[in-house]
């Protein structure tokens, strides 16, 4: 009768477990630029440290943080050029909607909106095409 009881214990952690495991929390971001300038900029394409793709002078000063859903990493150290919507000067607003949930439960949605330069001087510019200019910034 203990062996019974222990097995149907042990069977309980298990599928206790196992339904833990499945539930998966995802995120999804979306950002864009609304308003802001027409341009065309050239420079190198740099990742920051949490992803987000700079273009940056060729001694590694920042021209622009890029706004893209596009993965841009095989161009990573290129010299390119970029074309899309600039929003510093107080010319346009980067958008930002954020939702987060596990499967099976409501998804949490947040909403941000911020002038293209208010935060700490950076300059964005919402990505629309890019072209490789030169395999290499030196």
């Amino acid at each position: 009768m203990k062996l019974i009881c222990a097995g149907v214990g042990i069977a309980a952690m298990c599928v206790a477990t196992l339904g833990a495991q499945s539930s998966t929390t995802e995120t999804k971001t979306k950002t864009e630029v609304k308003g802001g300038k027409e341009v065309s900029v050239s420079g190198c394409l740099d990742r920051s440290p949490d992803g987000t793709y700079l273009l940056t002078t060729a001694n590694g000063a920042l021209k622009y943080a890029l706004v893209t859903d596009d993965d841009l990493a095989e161009h990573v150290g290129h010299r390119i050029e970029v074309k899309g919507k600039a929003a510093n000067r107080g010319d346009g607003k980067v958008k930002t909607e954020t939702s987060v949930g596990t499967s099976g439960s409501d998804k949490v949605k947040s909403k941000g909106e911020v002038k293209g330069d208010d935060v700490a001087g950076l300059r964005y510019l919402g990505v629309k095409s890019v072209k490789m200019i030169a395999s290499s910034c030196k």
